[in-house]
């Protein structure tokens, strides 16, 4: 039983479940456009979410305790270095307008990391990175997941950005948005002030408010495509439906698996919805 439980938790703090829902929007992006499969974006999008995730999450702690480093940090790096020979691997599998896109996002990944000199009227301290500036964290990740579902799977098939393209991109940054408000609610007795997320600065109640406002916004925003499919707008409400219910339920008390593991998997319950109908 304890076997099972470190592979569990080894597979949500390796990033692999973040990774799988990362692909599973990206592939949600295909299957809305009616594009052909694409292996190898996917798998990219899978091994370098692994890669970035782990960077970001485990810089400050290596850098710092590289000497005496537990055995699941040290299983996470050596894991984590396998990812990013198989990311390097696909990243030149792919075009170079797709190529272009994804040196910005990884440019932008490094700086979320890793401290950088900005003005300090914008910070509370002289040297900070892009996670810590007060009340960019949430809209940062769900422009990076934007990006990586939905730009980087219409450009690497050379498809053209229409009105459809933009209205699912706003869609997929609504439902980001809305996917990390459990996070951050769950995280209220951990944050610093510092980093003025949405719970601290107006409550948890009117922060579901919000996040009920940005799923009914995702939700009409399929009305307004130029093509519009049954099975999609089917799939849309369904997921709409669940993930207001994770929303809801969510608090500063949950389990730990219940951001970590069920809402991270609202996108993979996503795509088979969608593979369902298809």
């Amino acid at each position: 039983m304890n076997v099972l439980k470190w592979i569990f938790n080894f597979y949500l703090n390796s990033s692999v479940h973040v990774a799988f829902a990362a692909l599973a929007l990206a592939w949600v992006t295909l299957i809305e456009l009616n594009l052909k499969f694409d292996k190898e974006l996917l798998y990219f999008v899978f091994f370098a979410t692994i890669t970035g995730y782990n960077f970001v999450k485990f810089f400050g702690v290596a850098k710092f305790h590289h000497r005496s480093l537990a055995g699941w940090l040290k299983s996470i790096q050596v894991f984590s270095l396998f990812a990013f020979f198989a990311m390097s691997y696909y990243l030149f599998q792919l075009k170079l307008n797709t190529l272009i896109c994804i040196t910005v996002l990884g440019i932008i990944t490094f700086f979320y990391a890793i401290p950088i000199m900005i003005p300090k009227h914008y910070l509370f301290d002289d040297h900070k990175n892009l996670r810590q500036i007060g009340g960019l964290k949430v809209y940062l990740i769900a422009l990076i997941w934007t990006v990586t579902a939905v730009v980087l799977p219409v450009v690497n098939q050379d498809y053209e950005i229409n009105t459809d393209v933009l209205i699912i991109g706003l869609q997929r940054l609504c439902y980001v948005l809305v996917l990390m408000l459990p996070f951050e609610i769950r995280d209220l007795n951990y944050d610093s002030l510092k980093l003025a997320t949405i719970p601290q600065k107006i409550g948890v109640k009117k922060t579901k408010v919000i996040g009920v406002s940005l799923l009914a916004i995702f939700f009409m925003l399929d009305f307004f495509k130029d093509e519009l499919v049954a099975d999609t707008v089917l799939s849309t409400l369904l997921i709409t439906s669940v993930t207001l219910l994770f929303l809801l339920f969510s608090n500063k008390n949950q389990s730990k698996y219940y951001s970590a593991f069920c809402v991270e998997s609202l996108p993979i319950v996503w795509l088979l919805i969608l593979l369902l109908f298809a």
